[in-house]
C-alpha cells in the first residue's frame, strides 16, 4: 500500500496486483487496494506455485513457506504480464531486513535473480540502500526520492500510513497458511506420500485430520461450520456420517479404493467424536451424499485416535 501511494504521488501510474494461490487469497488485499483507491488485479498462479513448492531451489523457512521462491515466481509472472498492461518497470513493497527469510539482502537479491528481470525491480521503501537498477540509472526514478528504511519495526511505515490516512492494513504475519505449523504439517503429510494434488490440498484447512494408512486419511468436522465446509468441498469422496445421532461429517481423502477394514477404521475414529453416540453405533457412508451403506462399529480410544493425527 505504502509502495504504490509513495510511487503515484511522485507522479507514476501504478497498477497494484495480487498474486493469488492455494495458500493465500485476494480478500484482504481487495479492501487495501479499495481504501487507497486502486482497483487491483487479481492474477492465479495456484498451478504454477504448486509445483514450485514441490521444489523449491532456496527451501522452506521455518515450516512449509518458500518465501524466496514464491517472491520469485511472482516476479516472473509479474514481468510476463508488462507487455500485456504496457508496464516498463516493477515495484514492490519490500523492506530490507524486515522478513527474516526473504527480506535479507541477499535474499532480496536471490529474488531478483530468480525473477529474471533483477534489473527492472524497484523497491521504493529501500531502494535507497539497495543496489541501483535500470529505473534508478536510466534516471526514469530519481533515488533521492526513493527511501531508507530497514529492519524489523514499522515505525516509519506506520507514520505513513497515517500520513495517508491508511486505518486498514494487516498484520506483519501476511496471513499465507505456509507459515501456520499445524497447516503444514498436513501439507507435509501430503508431500511425503504423493498426494500434492489440488483437490487433496483444498481440504487442508477444515477439521481434523488423520492418517489411516499411506493412502488414505479421514477428515473429521470439529462443528457445524467445518461440516458445512466439507459438504461444500465433497464431490466425489466418500463421506460418512453416524446413523441415529448429531455429530461430524467424515470425509475420505484417498488414491485408492478403501477396502472395508479402512471404512471401520474410519467410523471407529468418527464415532469418537460423536458425543451422543453410544460406545457402538451405526456408521452410514457412500458417496456424493448418498449415505446407504451401514456398518456398526465401536468407538476408538481416545488413545489410538491420537495415533492417527496428523
Amino acid at each position: 500500500m505504502l509502495a504504490v501511494l509513495h510511487m503515484s504521488e511522485l507522479g507514476f501510474e501504478v497498477l497494484p496486483i495480487f498474486f493469488k494461490s492455494l495458500f493465500f487469497g485476494p480478500e484482504n488485499a481487495k479492501k487495501a487496494a479499495e481504501q487507497i483507491g486502486f482497483e487491483l488485479i487479481v492474477h492465479d498462479i495456484s498451478e504454477k506455485h504448486l509445483e514450485m513448492l514441490k521444489n523449491p531451489r532456496y527451501g522452506f523457512g521455518k515450516n512449509m513457506n518458500p518465501c524466496i521462491d514464491c517472491h520469485g515466481l511472482m516476479f516472473r509472472e509479474a514481468a510476463q504480464l508488462m507487455e500485456q498492461y504496457k508496464i516498463d518497470f516493477i515495484i514492490s513493497g519490500e523492506v530490507l531486513g524486515q522478513r527474516p527469510m526473504s527480506q535479507r539482502r541477499d535474499a532480496l537479491n536471490a529474488v531478483g535473480k530468480l525473477s529474471q528481470i533483477k534489473d527492472l525491480l524497484v523497491r521504493p521503501l529501500s531502494q535507497k540502500l539497495l543496489t541501483d537498477t535500470i529505473p534508478i540509472r536510466e534516471g526514469w526514478v530519481k533515488k533521492e526520492e526513493m527511501l531508507d528504511i530497514q529492519g524489523r519495526g514499522r515505525y516509519r511505515q506506520i507514520e505513513m500510513a497515517k500520513k495517508y490516512k491508511i486505518t486498514f492494513y494487516q498484520n506483519p504475519g501476511g496471513g499465507c497458511l505456509l507459515t501456520d505449523a499445524g497447516y503444514s504439517r498436513r501439507l507435509r503429510d501430503l508431500m511425503d506420500l504423493d498426494m500434492m494434488e489440488m483437490k487433496f490440498i483444498a481440504f487442508l484447512k477444515t477439521g481434523r485430520h488423520f492418517r489411516i494408512s499411506e493412502n488414505i486419511k479421514i477428515i473429521v468436522g470439529r462443528n457445524e461450520k467445518d461440516n458445512d465446509a466439507l459438504t461444500n468441498l465433497a464431490v466425489d469422496e466418500i463421506v460418512l456420517q453416524a446413523k441415529d445421532f448429531p455429530g461430524p461429517l467424515g470425509i475420505l481423502n484417498s488414491i485408492i479404493l478403501p477396502a472395508e477394514e479402512d471404512i471401520k477404521i474410519a467410523a471407529s475414529l468418527l464415532l469418537r467424536y460423536c458425543n451422543k453416540a453410544p460406545e457402538t453405533a451405526t456408521v452410514v457412508y457412500g458417496k456424493k451424499f448418498q449415505l446407504q451403506i451401514a456398518v456398526e462399529v465401536k468407538k476408538m480410544s481416545s488413545e489410538k485416535v491420537e495415533e492417527y493425527l496428523i
